[in-house]
């Protein structure tokens, strides 16, 4: 797929995803559409290239004032930094995320600087995120269900990302909405990449997560990053394997030199310029060694 595009998902009724050409990388942010009984977007992406979505949404049949939800799968702006925006396009919308991640869209002011920070001067393919009212957003719990109309989705905590992450199980169609917590799925090559952002990554918590995804047996898997894939089992032994390897990588690198040296190094050395553009390679190295570095100091 290419930015701004959008395709049905082969094998789930209703279900589109979207390419948000998110950091000008084609096949790298996703938000998915539902065209169900209650429509729902399923995360925004940054709310940079929002106007594409909206044609998206509009292209699949949704008018404006029947999309019910906006359900972002945690605060992390590249999945809720849009939507504010949507909020306001679409007025009869609830928004709904993991409780954590509340106070966050309600006010961004410190979930911005957190960013900033973090992704230094990648900022400039983000959009300032506009606050979601209060009366139009709540806070899910894990177990929570989302009323779809003629299907239901079921809210799961999966804190190893973030505290404020969550899956989402749809067990009519047989979907997981995986946001971060299976890494980033690479359609170019079928694999799986690690996401281990600062400052919350727990890679034992994350492990567990991906736990929860296999007990859920699902039928396919929806990545944050990117797109469907149909659900195998040794994908997620897959997933397991490559974050305790890229831990412990960055653990070794550590032993030799110091912390902006190992920064350094993954960046240079990234081989995700195979698949991404080597700016964005380069960014998302450098983004999850001080994720883990970070985890290592905990």
């Amino acid at each position: 797929m290419n930015a701004g595009e959008f395709e049905p998902v082969r094998g789930v009724p209703d279900l589109y995803v979207h390419d948000t050409g998110m950091f000008d990388t084609d096949e790298y942010g996703s938000v998915y559409v539902y065209d169900a009984e209650r429509p729902a977007v399923i995360d925004t992406g940054t709310g940079a290239n929002r106007e594409a979505l909206f044609e998206t949404i509009d292209s699949v049949g949704i008018d404006r004032g029947d999309l019910a939800w906006i359900l972002p799968t945690h605060a992390h702006l590249d999945h809720a930094g849009g939507a504010g925006h949507l909020a306001a396009r679409y007025p009869n919308a609830e928004v709904a995320l993991p409780e954590r991640g509340v106070r966050h869209l309600v006010d961004p002011e410190a979930l911005v600087a957190g960013t900033k920070s973090a992704v230094g001067d990648q900022w400039r393919y983000y959009d300032e995120p506009e606050p979601v009212p209060e009366d139009r957003i709540r806070g899910l719990a894990g177990g929570d269900r989302i009323d779809l109309g003629d299907r239901e989705l079921v809210a799961r905590d999966a804190p190893g990302h973030a505290p404020h992450h969550a899956v989402y199980h749809v067990p009519e169609s047989g979907v997981v909405f995986t946001a971060d917590a299976a890494g980033i799925y690479v359609p170019e090559v079928d694999g799986i990449q690690p996401t281990t952002p600062p400052p919350q990554f727990d890679l034992d918590q994350c492990l567990r997560d991906l736990g929860l995804i296999a007990d859920l047996d699902p039928a396919y898997l929806c990545f944050g990053h990117f797109g469907p894939r149909e659900y195998d089992p040794e994908l997620i032994g897959e997933a397991k394997r490559t974050y305790v390897e890229w831990v412990e990588a960055v653990r070794a690198k550590r032993e030799e030199l110091d912390d902006e040296a190992v920064v350094d190094h993954f960046e240079e050395t990234s081989a995700d310029v195979e698949f991404w553009n080597p700016e964005r390679a380069r960014a998302n190295a450098g983004l999850n060694a001080r994720g883990v570095l970070t985890y290592l100091d905990g």
